[in-house]
């Protein structure tokens, strides 16, 4: 018998795996209403009727919560879901945090977002990609998590199954135990009824035989017509705690073994280390436990760069921790980011679009170059937008105990399941003993999908003995040392004939990856994947690293490529001659996804009285309007921004008109604060926010010098949402992006100067 050669055997064996893996990948997805393990009872009598719901005696029915409330009212979008395909009563149900089994992954979070496919793109690649990496997510544990506005879009199929999967069989207990049919039962505010003979019962009467019948195979899904809470305006769930005082965030972590607290600071060159440091007075006061050295750490996926290192006090109270860590005399290793500077990185993703060979191409159609080569003219203009801070009003804080081998956390996160294997590596223990209890999130912006501050918080705990250990971050600390949306730089270049048609269109833009590997490149979201239809186009982008810690940032890339995209257009329609509304309705024309984008564009002109005189203030200043339209997350919004100048020239944005088409609107209340705190947040950026580094620190330390929009300077905010019956899309993300392009193109109405540098000031 001849001798297996290697080359075959490998071969012969990659060709079994291929044949395993075709196989693997036609079959259907596994389903996501029953978890491997079943759910553990946390009353006497409660059962569980599938991965998602449990029912007690008491009729309290608790939903598995698998999302993280940041303010953007989810806990109360998910729970509509399920009480509404359960006929329950809303105020019947209780949350508990869900576990990490793989029915719980956030999958529209990826899924959604593919960056190798376009919006509009529903060919066969990409519906067989989905399936496929539906099918790694739903195998893999603990990838659950919030951001993306993934939220509802995810759990949108499989809490309204879980919902009428419990509620077919509580209707099966109902009538085995009357002996009546099924079809001949009625459900309303949890309660299962037969008319017929006027017998009804309570789901909690009910639960315990209703867990012995099987799964339904196919739960029936009603028809929307009969939704009694799926889109309208339920009052939050969180309100009344949070009016209370009785709900808990990270800070109000209360062990039962007591607490000790932590406060350090961090190397404020970005990226450097502790060299050495001598703790001797602060070892000598009243409370202090211990001091120790921090290393710099990384914040996870997508971030870039590394978190400082650190000295860290660990004592009785704040304060004592506090007191001591002002008495410690620490040496920085300031290391390779000590000569950094914030304008000298501009400048050098600028100087790289010089060489736009060099760039990623992520949207080409036609020939850009010729076009450009033969238009009667053409315009250029270049963008520029700063390092931001997220800012959230609750600074970075955690609390761990580590005991007998196994960790317990008490802290606000976007993703606890994706920070449990980094925990348990900073601890030398299995992921499995690493219990995450979550809180309220008093803010989250991306920020909090980061683990760099949990990590410290980990490694403090290795130090007590076994008592809790509370790390929270200092304002300063916080704001120093934040993973800060990446500075950009843009370079537009529109080429027309000689009616003034838009014949060529190239984007180039410079900045960082957020980590990212370049066949997972989100960087042109919003730039390449826009609905206009443009006949020549190139859209490139340059990959540029620093030192600075960069993250993930409210509407990611759409936040700086919404105001690259949106403010040249307006220069395209102004170069064109034409009315930026007519001008942005021509180039939708014939786009999959036209209806949508002119649906909200021709709400918001007539909301905003676009076309219309504006008349002057009272005071005779004058103002003038400003349109911006964007496609993110699924949902497109299109705003007017309404402004005027202070005798200073400082830009006021009196008004912001507010159209969006996000499928059905679960819960309408909830979708008009977010676009209320989208648009928000987007004018805090677009009017003040700027990081700026010199010798590698950030020269920004507070709310004094990185000013939030302020209460005065608020606009009025009218927001009308698109009826739809399609699929809910996402809504915490999607107000953001057009806000600073539509006051930038306010502004050139008012005075004729265009601001193409972010914040937006009148020199």
């Amino acid at each position: 018998m001849p001798a297996l050669k290697r080359r075959h055997f490998l071969l012969g064996t990659a060709a079994t795996l291929g044949a395993l893996v075709v196989g693997w990948s036609a079959s259907p997805t596994r389903q996501r209403l029953t978890t491997a393990e079943p759910l553990p009872a946390m009353a006497s009598g409660q059962v569980a009727l599938n991965g998602w719901v449990k029912v007690s005696p008491d009729d309290t029915v608790t939903l598995m919560m698998a999302a993280a409330e940041m303010g953007q009212g989810i806990h109360t979008g998910l729970a509509m879901l399920l009480a509404e395909e359960m006929d329950a009563d809303l105020a019947q149900l209780r949350l508990e945090q869900a576990g990490y089994d793989p029915i719980y992954n956030n999958q529209a979070a990826l899924l959604d977002n593919l960056p190798m496919f376009k919006p509009d793109d529903d060919g066969a690649l990409k519906r067989g990609t989905r399936h496929v990496v539906s099918k790694l997510l739903r195998e893999v544990p603990g990838l659950w998590g919030s951001g993306g506005s993934s939220g509802i879009v995810d759990q949108w199929t499989p809490l309204r199954e879980a919902g009428a999967s419990a509620r077919a069989m509580l209707v099966g207990a109902a009538a085995a135990a009357w002996g009546v049919p099924a079809a001949e039962c009625e459900v309303a505010a949890g309660r299962v009824s037969h008319p017929a003979s006027q017998r009804s019962a309570s789901f909690g009467e009910l639960a315990a035989r209703a867990a012995t019948l099987p799964l339904p195979a196919q739960p029936t899904l009603k028809d929307p017509s009969r939704y009694t809470l799926i889109g309208r305006p339920v009052h939050r769930l969180d309100s009344a705690p949070k009016l209370d005082g009785s709900a808990r965030y990270g800070l109000d972590a209360l062990p039962p073994d007591g607490l000790l607290y932590a406060t350090l600071a961090m190397c404020p060159t970005l990226g450097g280390r502790v060299a050495r440091f001598d703790d001797t007075a602060a070892r000598a006061m009243p409370g202090v436990r211990k001091v120790v050295a921090l290393a710099p750490v990384g914040g996870g996926l997508g971030s870039g760069g590394m978190t400082s290192g650190a000295v860290a006090v660990i004592a009785d109270t704040p304060w004592h921790a506090m007191r001591a860590l002002d008495k410690v005399m620490i040496d920085w290793d300031h290391g390779a980011a000590a000569s950094l500077s914030s304008r000298a990185l501009i400048d050098q993703l600028a100087q790289s679009l010089d060489a736009p060979d060099q760039a990623d191409v992520h949207l080409e159609t036609g020939d850009a170059d010729a076009a450009m080569k033969s238009a009667e003219r053409t315009i250029e203009a270049e963008y520029r937008v700063p390092f931001i801070a997220h800012a959230t009003m609750e600074p970075m804080n955690c609390t761990v105990q580590f005991k007998d081998g196994a960790a317990t956390v008490w802290v606000g996160v976007q993703g606890p399941g994706m920070l449990r294997g980094g925990i348990a590596k900073v601890l030398g223990i299995e992921a499995a003993k690493v219990d995450i209890r979550l809180a309220y999130l008093g803010g989250g912006f991306g920020r909090r999908y980061l683990g760099d501050f949990v990590m410290q918080a980990a490694a403090l705990a290795r130090e007590t003995d076994g008592m809790p250990v509370q790390l929270m971050w200092s304002r300063e600390q916080d704001m120093a040392h934040d993973y800060y949306r990446p500075a950009y730089v843009a370079r537009s270049k529109a080429g027309f004939d000689a009616q003034g048609r838009l014949v060529a269109w190239r984007v180039d833009t410079a900045g960082s990856s957020l980590g990212s590997p370049a066949f997972l490149s989100a960087a042109a979201e919003g730039t390449a994947t826009t609905a206009y239809r443009f006949a020549n186009a190139r859209v490139a982008h340059r990959t540029m690293e620093s030192a600075v810690t960069v993250g993930i940032w409210r509407s990611v890339n759409h936040s700086q490529n919404g105001f690259f995209t949106e403010s040249f257009i307006d220069e395209c329609a102004h170069a064109a001659g034409q009315d930026p509304v007519a001008f942005r309705r021509a180039l939708l024309a014939g786009s999959p996804a036209e209806a949508r984008h002119l649906g909200v564009l021709q709400r918001v002109a007539a909301m905003s009285g676009w076309g219309t005189p504006l008349a002057p203030e009272a005071d005779g200043t004058r103002r003038a309007r400003g349109l911006a339209l964007h496609r993110s997350f699924g949902s497109v919004v299109a705003q007017v921004a309404e402004v005027s100048l202070t005798p200073e020239r400082q830009i006021r944005v009196r008004r912001m008109y507010c159209a969006v088409d996000c499928g059905l609107a679960v819960n309408p209340n909830l979708v008009r604060q977010q676009m209320e705190s989208a648009i928000v947040f987007g004018l805090s950026a677009a009017l003040h926010g700027e990081i700026t580094i010199e010798r590698g620190q950030v020269q920004q330390s507070n709310f004094h010098d990185y000013a939030p929009l302020r209460m005065n300077e608020c606009p009025q905010i009218e927001i009308a949402i698109v009826p739809s019956s399609a699929p809910p899309t996402g809504v915490g993300e999607p107000g953001t992006p057009p806000v600073a392009p539509a006051v930038a193109n306010a502004v050139f109405a008012l005075t004729g100067q265009r601001l193409r540098s972010l914040p937006l000031r009148l020199a």
